[in-house]
């Protein structure tokens, strides 16, 4: 039985996955490839003034898809923001090439976790498996 482990496992380890939102008339999708688990959530890491940013406070349900050797993980869920400097703080510590471009104090860096979600781990080779979070 698959984990929320598993799937910040798969996230990492697929280095990059795709994040899909909508500005109100047409779907987005873009590379992420921030992943990090804090106090026991899966937290996702933007900038402010992207665009992105503003999809997801407007509508926060977001979908999520990563695939890695012949297996894809797809992931719906709302984003929630946590606007706590130790979130800030925590993702860029996993992350610390992004410190070129983002601080946890600039004003710009924000997170969320991912909330009332559900992953599932697929392939054309086995069953489906899913967990919710």
């Amino acid at each position: 039985m698959k984990t929320e482990n598993d799937v910040l496992e798969f996230l990492k380890a697929a280095g990059t996955y795709f994040l899909a939102t909508e500005d109100g008339v047409q779907p987005r999708v873009r590379p992420f490839g921030t992943i990090n688990e804090f106090e026991g959530r899966l937290y996702i890491q933007t900038g402010k003034k992207k665009s992105v940013s503003m999809q997801m406070h407007k509508n926060p349900r977001i979908e999520i898809c990563a695939f890695k050797d012949g297996r894809w993980l797809r992931i719906a869920a709302d984003a929630k923001e946590d606007d706590r400097r130790e979130a800030r703080k925590s993702m860029l510590d996993a992350y610390p090439e992004l410190r070129d471009m983002y601080d946890e104090d600039d004003g710009n860096t924000e997170v969320f976790f991912l909330e009332n979600a559900t992953a599932v781990f697929s392939s054309f080779t086995e069953p489906e498996e899913s967990i919710t979070f």
